[in-house]
C-alpha cells in the first residue's frame, strides 16, 4: 500500500520558470487527492507524470489566486477529457461559487458532478473518511480563511501469527475475533490472548498541510507526531517583521512548529521569488530541526 506526496508547486504569489504555485499530489492507498490547485498546476500534473483524471478528491486551503487559479482550467480539461466520475472539492466558505461563478461565465458546466464541502470559518475536525483514511482540518492564521489538512491512515487489522496460532486448539472461526484484539477460549476452555498469536498492526502514517499562515502556535497540537509536515516558510529570518505584516511566516519558525510538534520530517515550501536558492531557508531551519527538506518542483516524499 502506497502513501506518497509529490510537491507540483514550491512557489509562492506568482508561477515563474523554476516554481510553480502551491499545489501537491498525495497517492494514499490508492486515493488520489490534489491540495491546492495554483496557476498552470496541470501543466506541472502532465511535466511530473501525474494522472489528473485519477484525482478523486481536491482539498482547498484558501481562496488566494496562488492556490486556486488553476482549479476552473482543470476541470474545465477534465470535462474536455471525457471525466464522468465525480469530483469532491473540500475547502473554505466561498470556494463553490467561486468556482460556480467562473463557469457561468464562460457557459453553463455540464460535465460530470462537483460535490462540494464548505468549511466554516474557524472550524476544525473530521472532513472526509472511509475504510481506510480519515482528513482532518483546522484553522491557520492569514489574511482570510485559511484551512490546515492533516490526512492519517486508519489503524489496520492485527495479523496472524501462524505459528503460534496453531500451538492452541482454536476453531479457524474464532481468527477474525482475534485478528480484532478480542480474547477467547480454546476447545479446553483455556484463555488464548489475541496479543499472543497475532501481530500488532502497521504503525500508521499521517502528513500535514500548512500553508499560508503567520506563527501560529495554537495548530501544534493538531499536528502532534505527524510523519511528515509541509509548513510554509515564505521569508527568510531577516524578513521576520515583512513575513508578521503578511501573515506568513520564516523558516526557523516553520522549523520550530516542527519540533515542538515532534513530527517526523519537515517540507518548507511557498517560497518567495525574490530569494534565488533556499539555501538559507534551510540552512536557518536545521539550526532547529535537522530534518527539514527545501524541494524542486516535482520531489515526490514517501511515507
Amino acid at each position: 500500500m502506497s502513501f506518497d506526496v509529490t510537491l507540483l508547486g514550491t512557489g509562492a504569489a506568482v508561477p515563474s520558470l523554476s516554481r510553480g504555485t502551491t499545489a501537491q499530489f498525495v497517492n494514499i492507498h490508492q486515493r488520489h487527492i490534489l491540495i491546492d490547485c495554483g496557476e498552470a498546476t496541470q501543466i506541472q500534473m502532465r511535466k511530473f507524470k501525474v494522472k489528473f483524471q485519477k484525482v478523486d478528491l481536491i482539498l482547498i486551503s484558501h481562496l488566494h489566486g496562488d492556490h486556486v487559479f488553476g482549479l476552473a482550467g482543470l476541470i474545465s480539461t477534465m470535462q474536455l477529457l471525457g471525466r464522468t466520475t465525480q469530483l469532491r472539492i473540500i475547502g473554505p466558505k466561498g470556494i463553490k461559487s467561486f468556482l460556480l461563478q467562473q463557469f457561468e461565465h464562460v457557459g453553463l458546466y455540464r460535465g460530470f458532478p462537483i460535490h462540494f464541502d464548505e468549511i466554516e470559518e474557524g472550524a476544525s475536525g473530521l472532513v472526509f473518511e472511509d475504510r481506510l483514511l480519515e482528513i482532518s482540518t483546522f484553522p491557520l492564521n492569514h489574511r482570510i480563511q485559511t484551512q490546515g489538512y492533516r490526512i492519517s491512515e486508519k489503524p489496520g487489522k492485527r495479523q496472524l501469527n501462524k505459528e503460534e496460532f496453531d500451538k492452541y486448539d482454536v476453531s479457524v472461526s474464532y481468527i477474525n475475533k482475534l485478528l480484532d484484539g478480542e480474547d477467547i477460549e480454546d476447545n479446553e476452555g483455556k484463555i488464548v490472548r489475541s496479543d499472543d498469536v497475532t501481530f500488532p498492526p502497521k504503525p500508521t502514517k499521517s502528513y500535514a498541510f500548512c500553508s499560508d499562515t503567520a506563527y501560529h502556535p495554537p495548530i501544534i497540537e493538531q499536528l502532534k507526531d505527524v510523519d511528515l509536515l509541509y509548513h510554509e516558510a515564505t521569508f527568510i529570518d531577516k524578513e521576520a517583521e515583512r513575513a508578521s505584516e503578511t501573515y506568513h511566516t520564516t523558516a526557523k519558525q516553520a522549523a520550530t512548529i516542527a519540533l515542538k510538534a515532534n513530527a517526523k520530517r519537515l517540507i518548507l515550501g511557498h517560497f518567495s521569488a525574490r530569494y534565488q536558492s533556499t539555501d538559507m531557508h534551510l540552512a536557518e531551519a536545521k539550526t532547529i530541526f535537522e530534518q527539514t527538506f527545501c524541494p524542486e518542483d516535482g520531489e515526490r516524499f514517501i511515507l
